[in-house]
């Protein structure tokens, strides 16, 4: 029987979808290990106290003390593995996460703005650049607040309905806010980030599975703290770039011109040589 995530399986942890999240998964089962150790050790111990030391035996108190050292050894060794779990695993996930940013063409940007109660996402079309914002442009034709006079802005889209991911391809996604501290947390990402108005914080991940979950809200944020869901849909790649291809914006198709339009345009170019 395998005994590392024994009790991930016991507690029923969601489904994974991410690269990194087994990582995260394997540090969360080694720190209940470690607290089922405790539990059971220290629980064991209070109630050999209880016993060892009744009144009916000890009718007189020992003011003396414990003479061992048993319990300082057990303190010390709870703090090496604690230490062994901080530095040797938590640090490093803690680093990659926080400074391996991917870099590439295959990378997909999205920017995930929350508002109370719902998330715009935004991508930034096939210049993969964002075009600028401004939070006075923002209605309901509108809901980034994308300036149309930014080049860069013309093939941007956003939606509201899911955040649309391709599998095997890293992800940045850029979380920020319109009003309140919200949270977007993607459970089966293995990954959340705090939504501060005025403060653009990224999170990268790479699912690795495809499929459709739900997404939620981590902080509360207001009266609608619990309806604020949203979904996370990760395809396959082709699908994807179909998906991207037919929301990006179209530019205008020049017009038609008349037969007739063409001979007054080709007579006075004649008047005018």
């Amino acid at each position: 029987m395998q005994i590392l995530g024994l009790i991930n399986e016991a507690l029923g942890l969601p489904e994974l979808a991410s690269e990194h999240g087994s990582l995260v998964d394997q540090m969360l089962e080694m720190v209940h290990w470690l607290v089922a150790i405790l539990l059971v050790g220290w629980t064991g111990y209070f109630f050999y106290c209880l016993f060892r030391f009744r009144a009916r035996r000890n009718p007189k108190a020992d003011y003396h003390g414990v003479r061992g050292h048993a319990s300082s050894h057990i303190e010390l060794a709870v703090v090496v593995v604690e230490a062994i779990l901080l530095i040797g695993f938590a640090f490093p996930l803690w680093a990659q996460r926080a400074s391996d940013y991917p870099t590439g063409d295959d990378v997909v940007r999205v920017r995930a703005v929350g508002k109370q109660f719902g998330w715009t996402y935004h991508y930034p079309g096939p210049d993969g650049r964002f075009g600028k914002v401004d939070p006075y442009l923002i209605d309901a034709n509108n809901p980034a607040g994308l300036d149309l006079e930014d080049p860069n802005a013309l093939d941007d889209f956003t939606t509201g309905i899911a955040l649309i991911l391709p599998k095997d391809r890293p992800c940045i996604v850029s979380v920020t806010s319109q009003d309140v501290i919200h949270n977007l947390h993607l459970v089966p990402m293995r990954m959340a980030q705090d939504a501060t108005p005025g403060i653009i914080a990224d999170m990268w991940f790479k699912p690795i599975k495809t499929g459709k979950w739900e997404t939620i809200c981590g902080q509360l944020c207001g009266v609608g703290h619990a309806n604020m869901k949203s979904s996370i849909e990760v395809m396959e790649e082709d699908a994807f770039d179909e998906w991207y291809e037919s929301n990006t914006p179209k530019a205008p198709a020049d017009e038609p011109v008349s037969p007739e339009a063409a001979d007054a345009g080709s007579a006075s170019s004649g008047q005018a040589s």
